[in-house]
């Protein structure tokens, strides 16, 4: 069976190719008024704004530092010249790895005014994942945040011949360091000052000189399977299509903030951080570190909020373990007054309206517990809410819509672009909304959503075989299963390839039971097995610690590590709760019949997770094989050896048995 949709319903490919002829002449339109590059719409706001208005805001030491656009400007002229100085040629690849600061978009787009592209690199890998990125691009130049990063290009610089300069932004304990390949970024801006003296106007013609088909960044895929990942590129004009998509969806205001949560080391990030941004001349506001994201956020009130789908389902369970362990009065407050939330949810996603009873008890509802709650995560302000990078469960979803947040979902993939995402007042509960408008989109006869649209990336750098084999014809092959509703909207089922039929013939989707069972305060992360060579489907369960801590210390639960805790029998039954909540809703086929709480939680550093927190279920059969076995012949527990920490920093490595419990009533 074949399916199109052009983002408007089925209506067939002519009028696809009609609408994606409209948008390209509306986009014409625009570049030529603000030019057709982010640097050169960079210098167009500098032009625009000045000293006038803000572009970003950086908390440092516990201050909301200011930064206009011409701070903006300024920054990415300087050390544009002073790469161009050091050496920086056409052609060439910054390697950028750090935590977001604004320092980490000054260098994309100095490298992007150079006629570079830059390499975003996420800040939590290892040295050896650096090598292999760095060589993979071969990249001549790195910036980086600061210590920390230093020290791990310096482990391999060796390795790395083609790296001329490494600049850091933070100097913080590097002092005393004198190799010379270190160069700070002060001092770079200071030599980007000379340049200018020596050569005015260069920077102004190399930006003009840019044009809407060069490369201007590699960004590298998760890689959820055990490849190495994948250097998509693209263009200043496949990028700018995504951010285009996304502003025709909901505009984006010079007054909006916005709290960017991931660097543009992460393809959404670059389409908002850097597209949305620079097209909408918003604010960027950046936290003063990864863990204090959620205290710096409710200072800023957000306008504009995107985040991983894990981070929604983890805000969504730390909001209800905290009414679990409030006082009797506010826990009645919750039971009494959620309920209204969720009617005035369902009640939208059904686009029925509310009659005035219903809004009376809104209000109310509203004023007493909703409005708290979206202040207690930084949310009071927020008019656009994205979820993407994973399905995000209908619990979650619900909860969050009966809050009044105005949460939708978006697809859109590193290689294959942005593709749908829903208007305000046509977000469905189990879709990830239509198609934009100037997409093709079709269902192969396997169930996989192919499309094409201007986003499309050029291919995977130096990889003209991997790139055959996702991109066809001009469309590309997501390896995603999903389905189109006559209403238009897009459905996602999970990966073709985790789809998996069980001996008995029942079919599961291992990402939709997932999705729901990371609903649970109690549940942090889940791996369900499945397939053809198993009667069953069984899930590996990763507690909440924190949560389960605290409700264990409740209880007189004595526990000393997260081994011990994970394996407590009331631990289990507590899981098991969960567990039974969604097998009630499954067919009976598709139901949790076994699971095991893991006695640790899954690593990136070990391969286990990417670096965006999806599941490497390749790496994860292979470690955790014998478990696996132990699970399907009917054993009681498996023996496993761990490496657990304790609350003095001290490391052992135990044989633990991690008990395997059935679920009673599943088959």
């Amino acid at each position: 069976m074949k399916l199109s949709t052009t983002g408007e319903g089925r209506d067939g490919l002519l009028k696809g190719k009609n609408v994606v002829e409209a948008i390209t002449t509306e986009m014409e339109q625009v570049y030529r008024e603000k030019g057709d590059t982010w640097p050169k719409i960079l210098k167009y706001n500098y032009e625009k704004y000045g000293d006038n208005h803000r572009a970003m805001r950086y908390k440092h030491y516990g201050i909301w530092q200011p930064y206009t656009w011409k701070d903006y400007y300024l920054n990415v002229k300087y050390l544009s010249l002073g790469l161009l100085s050091l050496g920086f040629e056409p052609g060439d690849k910054l390697l950028i790895i750090g935590d977001n600061a604004p320092q980490w978009y000054y260098a994309e787009l100095a490298a992007q005014a150079n006629h570079g592209a830059s390499v975003g690199v996420y800040s939590d890998l290892v040295p050896s994942e650096i090598k292999y990125i760095a060589e993979n691009c071969e990249a001549r130049f790195a910036i980086v945040e600061d210590q920390e990063q230093v020290d791990k290009l310096l482990q391999i610089k060796d390795k790395l011949p083609l790296l001329k300069k490494i600049i850091y932004w933070s100097h913080k304990g590097l002092a005393h360091y004198d190799d010379p390949i270190l160069i700070g970024y002060r001092q770079v801006l200071q030599i980007g000052e000379k340049h200018e003296e020596e050569h005015p106007g260069l920077f102004e013609q190399n930006v003009e000189a840019g044009k809407a088909d060069d490369v201007c960044a590699l960004v590298y895929t998760s890689g959820t399977t055990r490849a190495e990942p994948k250097g998509a590129v693209h263009t200043y004009r496949t990028m700018r299509t995504g951010a285009d998509y996304y502003l025709h969806l909901d505009p984006w205001y010079k007054n909006d903030n916005v709290i960017p949560y991931l660097p543009p080391a992460w393809m959404t990030e670059q389409w908002f951080g850097i597209g949305c941004h620079l097209l909408s001349g918003s604010i960027l506001n950046f936290a003063e570190a990864p863990e204090t994201q959620q205290r710096d956020t409710r200072e800023t009130g957000p306008s504009i909020v995107f985040y991983g789908a894990r981070l929604w389902e983890s805000q969504a369970a730390m909001v209800q373990a905290r009414i679990r362990d409030a006082d009797a009065i506010k826990r009645f407050v919750f039971r009494l007054l959620m309920p209204i939330g969720y009617k005035m949810a369902d009640l939208k996603f059904q686009k029925k309206r509310p009659g005035l009873f219903w809004k009376i008890l809104y209000s109310f509802a509203d004023i007493v517990l909703f409005r708290p709650i979206r202040g207690s995560l930084g949310l009071p302000n927020a008019r656009i809410c994205y979820t993407t990078g994973a399905i995000l469960s209908p619990d979650a979803f619900r909860f969050y819509h009966a809050l009044n947040l105005p949460l939708k979902s978006l697809y859109g993939s590193t290689e294959g672009g942005a593709l749908t995402g829903a208007r305000n007042d046509d977000i469905c509960l189990e879709t990830i909304g239509p198609c934009h408008k100037g997409t093709e989109v079709r269902i192969t006869d396997k169930g996989e959503l192919i499309y094409r649209q201007p986003g499309i990336f050029v291919g995977y750098y130096k990889d003209p075989e991997k790139t055959a084999e996702v991109l066809k014809d001009g469309w590309f092959y997501s390896g995603d299963s999903g389905f189109i509703r006559e209403d238009g909207h897009v459905v996602f089922v999970d990966r073709v390839n985790d789809l998996v039929e069980l001996k008995s013939g029942d079919k599961l989707a291992p990402q939709f039971i997932e999705s729901r069972l990371k609903s649970s305060p109690y549940i942090k992360d889940v791996w369900v097995l499945a397939g053809p060579e198993r009667n069953y489907a069984s899930a590996i369960i990763i507690i909440n610690y924190n949560n389960v801590s605290r409700w264990a210390g409740q209880r007189r639960v004595g526990h000393t590590t997260f081994a011990e805790l994970s394996q407590k029998p009331e631990v289990y039954e507590l899981v098991k709760q969960d567990i039974d909540r969604i097998n009630s809703t499954l067919p009976p086929g598709s139901r949790v019949r076994k699971y095991v709480n893991l006695h640790k939680e899954f690593d990136p550093d070990e391969g286990e997770l990417t670096r965006t927190r999806k599941l490497r279920r390749t790496v994860l059969e292979e470690r955790y094989r014998g478990l696996i076995d132990a699970i399907y012949s009917d054993m009681a527990e498996a023996l496993i050896e761990a490496r657990v920490g304790y609350q003095d920093g001290k490391m052992e490595t135990i044989k633990t048995a991690l008990n395997i419990r059935s679920v009673e009533g599943a088959d």
